[in-house]
């Protein structure tokens, strides 16, 4: 018998372990809603959940409950790689059974689990008696702030996917959809990021205000229009809130990968890796990605990258522009790339052969434009080619607007793209075989179940300096796009002054992006000729590791600064990074999160006259004595920033 009937309010709280964030359950005549507290101050306001379906009744109506199921889950995760090798897996979870009140009496479930510094959720939509499949038109879910809170958004929906700059906005403005994690600051101080955690075979969330200034999900449509097809039974993404006191602390937050499963195999494989990469000349116009007189990817450039990355002390090399496609208009042309010829000036049995002597990983490069089909048919002979050269890791790229799937142009962030980025992720696993994947969907934390899944784009990085990129665009990352996970920045450009490519950075920033950008492949994007002219700061790129045990945030507001600290999995040393926006700032760092002991500190900093517009390459290099509780002060200086290295020496 049904717990409820219509007309009848049932109300069910869900404490966290510390019971400091409540999530209240709501079933009101026959309607399911949800609501959000920290410290007993609401912060999500009753939100309605549910779906429309193609062809059948919504399915949010007419509900009654069936039963609730509650437990307490404490545990303590271990990260193959990252920036935390634990995290915290402790949460109180309550399942909702639902069932329709009338014909054709629908069953659902609602799965809550509410952490000490988060809220998560998700459907679980059963076989029904008369189908096992279903077209998802619309999905009701909502998360309804205060208006007046403060938003940082990217827009949906356009030519460039995610990589645009973040604007600061009240909600009450956010008619338009924009992309998660959405992170906001509440009329009351609290710190949220609304976005989602194990997403498969589903259109990515998206949020906008509805007709009734509800903040609501808007799911990436197919070409048909509607949300997805899914086989029953199904289980949505989760729908993740996560909750801090602070900006800074909302950069602490792990709950998106305690939100996915368990590797899926053994990667004991998988190893995150350093290098450079024949790519950032072609930026700057010394070579092209297209074969002619100024190719890039020939034999010759390869090998004398693989012995500057030797030199250089650098595991790997990238190498972009070395198979046929790239004449002419590529962005038009990738229908027609091929990805297992190369040009007549490379040689990959050659390069391969020489970068294994020399014991540099070869970076391989996919540049599909976003010609998925085109793509799809060659990826299994394209990987095997890769394996059989003794190849590991690739950097995939989908530079057009829209994906080709099936025939039909696709938003990236669809339901078919994906899946098409989770065939590539799972194949890669088959051959051992990393990705790096640029124009990338957005991470949900699935790195913990595919670990060969080592890195992503999907912000705006440093190709788009030379007018695009402020300074305060990097110190928006740590709190908007980097919560879903790591993302290949292209770190490490020295040549600052570069006409055809300015930056908006001093040279101890570059050092910084290291340690406050985090990533699984770390470039180090300039050529290698520029590093030699700097050894003393390129030391500092060739002895950060890749891998971390532990990181804290130290401080920052979004927009204005960061600074975190990283301690090696290797080692006993630590890693400090600090970035600002473009005014300048002085930071204390307090080492009071040092184990005892003695630890040389080398301290790359901003120059005191250093400014990221007129001069960007002043650096003061000095090493200190450091012991836990040591508190020394720093200069960031406009658009700059610091890194220090703390080698424990005692």
């Amino acid at each position: 018998m049904l717990k409820n009937f219509i007309g009848r309010k049932i109300e069910k709280d869900i404490f966290s372990p510390d019971e400091n964030v409540k999530c209240r359950f709501i079933l009101d005549s026959g309607k399911i809603y949800y609501s959000v507290y920290k410290n007993n101050e609401i912060i999500i306001k009753p939100s309605a959940l549910g779906f429309l379906i193609c062809g059948e009744e919504p399915l949010f109506d007419h509900f009654g409950l069936i039963r609730t199921q509650t437990k307490k889950h404490h545990e303590t995760i271990e990260l193959q790689w990252g920036e935390n090798r634990y995290i915290k897996n402790n949460y109180t979870e309550t399942a909702f059974y639902l069932a329709e009140n009338k014909n054709p009496y629908r069953i659902m479930t609602l799965r809550f689990r509410v952490f000490d510094d988060a809220v998560a959720f998700r459907y679980e939509i059963q076989p029904q008696n008369k189908f096992r499949r279903i077209t998802i038109k619309d999905e009701l879910t909502e998360f309804n702030v205060d208006l007046n809170t403060t938003a940082w958004k990217i827009p949906a929906y356009q030519p460039d996917r995610y990589e645009y700059n973040y604007e600061k906005t009240p909600v009450y403005n956010l008619d338009q959809s924009v992309h998660t994690p959405l992170t906001l600051c509440t009329p009351n101080g609290y710190y949220l990021s609304i976005h989602e955690a194990a997403l498969y075979n589903y259109g990515s969330m998206t949020l906008k205000l509805d007709k009734n200034q509800n903040l609501k999900t808007d799911i990436t449509p197919l070409s048909d229009h509607t949300k997805a097809h899914v086989d029953l039974p199904f289980k949505t993404p989760w729908r993740l809130i996560m909750i801090a006191d602070s900006a800074i602390g909302l950069t602490a937050n792990q709950t998106m990968y305690a939100l996915n499963d368990p590797p899926k195999g053994d990667f004991g494989w998988v190893k995150t890796l350093k290098f450079i990469g024949i790519w950032w000349a072609m930026y700057v116009g010394e070579w092209t990605w297209a074969p002619g007189d100024r190719h890039g990817a020939t034999t010759e450039h390869a090998r004398e990258y693989i012995d500057a990355a030797v030199k250089l002390g650098i595991s790997g090399l990238l190498i972009e522009g070395w198979n046929e496609g790239w004449e002419g208009d590529w962005l038009e042309n990738g229908v027609n790339n091929e990805f297992t010829i190369s040009t007549p000036d490379f040689d990959l049995d050659e390069v391969s052969y020489y970068a294994d002597r020399r014991n540099i990983e070869i970076v391989g490069h996919h540049e599909t434009v976003g010609f998925v089909d085109n793509y799809e048919r060659q990826m299994e002979s394209a990987y095997n080619y890769y394996a059989k050269h003794g190849i590991h890791y690739i950097k995939t790229g989908y530079s057009g607007s829209m994906m080709m799937v099936n025939g039909r142009r696709e938003f990236h962030h669809s339901q078919a793209g994906v899946n098409h980025y989770q065939k590539t992720v799972e194949l890669a696993a088959k051959k051992h075989i990393c990705l790096d994947i640029h124009e990338p969907i957005k991470g949900t934390g699935i790195e913990r179940t595919w670990p060969n899944l080592l890195s992503r784009e999907g912000a705006r990085g440093q190709e788009y300096e030379g007018g695009s990129l402020k300074p305060s665009h990097a110190c928006m990352l740590p709190y908007t796009r980097l919560l879903a996970g790591g993302m290949d920045y292209t770190s490490g450009i020295f040549d600052i002054r570069n006409s055809a490519k300015r930056l908006s950075t001093t040279l101890a920033r570059q050092l910084a992006y290291f340690v406050t950008i985090y990533s699984g492949m770390q470039m180090a994007a300039d050529r290698p000729f520029i590093y030699e002219k700097f050894p003393e700061a390129f030391k500092f790129i060739r002895d950060i590791p890749t891998n971390f045990e532990e990181t804290i945030p130290l401080a920052g507001e979004i927009g204005e600064y960061f600074v975190v600290a990283r301690k090696d999995r290797e080692s006993l040393n630590w890693y400090i990074g600090g970035v600002t926006n473009e005014n300048d700032r002085n930071i204390y760092i307090d080492f009071n999160f040092l184990d005892d002991g003695i630890y040389q500190a080398e301290v790359y900093a901003d120059g005191k006259d250093a400014h990221y517009l007129d001069n960007p390459l002043s650096i003061d290099i000095k090493k200190k004595r450091i012991v836990r509780g040591s508190l020394i002060n720093l200069y960031m200086a406009p658009g700059g920033g610091f890194a220090i290295r703390l080698k424990r020496i005692k």
